[in-house]
């Protein structure tokens, strides 16, 4: 069980950036099209801050779950998040109906940051959290063997 869960953690974040992928490769309006304009364009703007930011979480997770989540690797996460946030916005803009714009990368960054320090406040400074929870379960399923 806990040797699947780590399997899991580990291919996730590669999972979601397929799916950061798809998504994009879609018209807008595809997920979610609501009949007030202004909370429907207020809600998609929202979400590039939740998703890379869940991107970079996943890829924090991965990172526990091999007992590897350092301040480094940490950085090194979120850098990476942030560069595939670069490189979905370069996709988009080949997308017939989508744009891709500068404002966008910086809420992705934006996105990815808020979750770097949070991560950086509970788990490096406080050790608490789900992914020392995380590291904690497969840390187990290692001395198990």
């Amino acid at each position: 069980m806990r040797k699947s869960l780590k399997v899991l953690l580990t291919v996730l974040p590669f999972i979601y950036m397929g799916a950061i992928w798809y998504m994009s490769s879609q018209p807008d309006d595809l997920i979610l099209d609501l009949p007030s304009s202004s909370v429907d364009h207020f809600i998609k703007e929202a979400l590039h801050l939740v998703e890379f930011a869940i991107l970079y979480m996943l890829f924090a997770a991965a990172l526990a779950a091999h007992g590897k989540l350092t301040s480094t690797w940490s950085i090194l996460a979120a850098i990476l998040a942030s560069l595939y946030g670069i490189c979905d916005e370069i996709h988009q803009s080949f997308i017939p109906a989508r744009s891709a714009s500068l404002i966008d990368v910086i809420k992705d960054v934006i996105g990815v940051l808020a979750a770097y320090f949070h991560v950086r406040y509970h788990y490096f400074k406080h050790h608490r959290g789900f992914l020392t929870i995380i590291e904690n379960m497969t840390r187990k399923a290692v001395s198990s063997r």
